[in-house]
């Protein structure tokens, strides 16, 4: 089964984007996702300034990238956002981020393990009621997952 991607963006792969061994590095395929990722919540009215009026943002735990096929500049990569994991307070997330050539074919799958902390407290917190529903209504990626709340009572 093939999830619906109804959010993806397309890239054109820079010169800069380049690694010694002249196929795209690591950090590239990181700055992509995360860039899609906000574009993502940007598409959906949730922008920087409300991170900022809330006070609050992303933290990673964890980034994992399988690579699956070499992509060079020049090329056209197109990246997604699927939910792969949510806890029911939204406190907990995974999303799963395939990158695809121009051939349609994988070249690489991120996955992104993250919670939200707010920037003066530097707690955990969960979502605000519209981020939530934002979350809970991305394409599900196979093997979703409930996730653990993160918040300590």
């Amino acid at each position: 089964m093939t999830p619906t991607h109804d959010f993806e963006l397309q890239f054109v792969v820079r010169w800069s984007d380049m690694d010694a061994n002249r196929h795209m590095k690591n950090t590239a395929f990181s700055e992509y996702a995360v860039d899609t990722r906000f574009q993502m919540l940007m598409s959906r009215g949730f922008d920087q300034a409300r991170f900022e009026e809330l006070r609050f943002g992303p933290v990673i735990f964890r980034e994992e990238i399988r690579y699956r096929r070499e992509v060079q500049a020049g090329q056209t990569i197109t990246l997604n956002v699927l939910s792969a994991g949510l806890s029911a307070d939204g406190s907990q997330w995974r999303v799963r981020q395939q990158v695809r050539g121009e051939d349609g074919r994988e070249a690489a799958t991120l996955v992104i393990d993250g919670a939200w902390i707010h920037l003066d407290t530097r707690r955990l917190i969960a979502p605000p009621e519209d981020l939530m529903r934002i979350m809970q209504e991305l394409p599900r990626a196979e093997g979703y997952e409930e996730l653990a709340s993160v918040l300590r009572p």
